[in-house]
């Protein structure tokens, strides 16, 4: 049997217990893809990272729900990069991590924060065909909750969630999933999340306030704070709410209000020839556990 440590950091917060936790697995490249998911299984945070060499970065990062392997988690990877940092385990301020969602640019800024800048994977959309009935019972909604300006369409940076623009802080604020439901809603990413959010916010700079139902399949109800779906929001912004042209926008997305997680993240869209999406964030030690597999 053996003992493996698993370190809670918790991102997008500078106050322990509040953001989004992840727990965090150094040098774990002793370990198989099979106790990998189980030390996320039995640590029960919505993504646990798991740190390793590459040959093609400076370090890989893997990320497993309780359920599930994912290709990229926001909030773990700022968790991650945060835990290295303070513990000087990384000799570079401007690196790159290897994910399964490709190769992506790091940068740490340290003055009377440690703010860490990721960039996320090339943004793209695909049409929700399937019936807004059914999906706002699946939330406890009703249809005319949802915005009658905006679509609701799948988003990715990196990870797939089905984006729903609602009308009011109300309306997200209500919201009960019956989370079972989601595979046969999302019939061309079934294992696709929910993101709900509205422009109506509790923090006064925040421009979005959002929440984040995940699949069933990956063993979470719902995620406090997450960077990669943000990250979608700000494609989702430039693209579908932002009508002007703009070589730079910057935005600050709240999350985890509803569930007492939460956390604040900042979200920058550089308009090149594509869309180009960086999440930043804070983060704060928390506590270490020890698993037995």
């Amino acid at each position: 049997m053996k003992q493996i440590k698993v370190n809670q950091y918790d991102a997008f917060s500078r106050k322990p217990h509040k953001g989004n936790p992840a727990g965090v697995v150094f040098k774990a490249d002793s370990l198989t893809d099979h106790e990998m998911q189980l030390i996320a299984t039995k640590a029960k945070f919505s993504e646990t990272a798991f740190i390793l060499p590459s040959s093609s970065a400076e370090l890989h990062i893997r990320y497993f729900t309780p359920g599930q392997e994912v290709d990229l988690c926001g909030h773990a990877a700022i968790a991650s990069l945060y835990a290295l940092y303070t513990n000087n385990m990384l000799s570079k301020k401007k690196l790159t991590i290897a994910t399964k969602a490709g190769i992506l640019p790091i940068k740490i800024e340290d003055n009377d924060q440690v703010l860490i800048t990721m960039n996320q994977a090339k943004p793209s959309f695909h049409p929700f065909n399937g019936s807004k009935d059914e999906l706002a019972s699946a939330l406890g909604i009703t249809v005319h909750d949802f915005s009658s300006d905006l679509p609701i369409v799948y988003g990715s940076t990196g990870s797939w969630s089905l984006i729903v623009p609602l009308k009011s802080l109300t309306a997200c604020q209500k919201i009960q999933p019956l989370s079972e439901r989601f595979p046969q809603l999302l019939t061309d990413f079934s294992r696709a999340s929910i993101h709900p959010f509205c422009f109506e916010t509790v923090h006064k700079d925040a421009h979005i306030h959002g929440r984040h139902f995940s699949s069933p399949y990956s063993g979470v109800v719902e995620d406090p704070v997450t960077g990669t779906a943000s990250g979608v929001m700000g494609a989702y912004y430039a693209t579908y709410v932002h009508d002007s042209a703009f070589s730079s926008m910057n935005l600050l997305v709240e999350q985890g209000l509803e569930i007492e997680r939460d956390g604040l993240v900042y979200v920058k869209v550089e308009n090149s020839r594509d869309l180009c999406i960086s999440i930043a964030g804070e983060a704060v030690y928390a506590e270490t556990k020890t698993i037995l597999i």
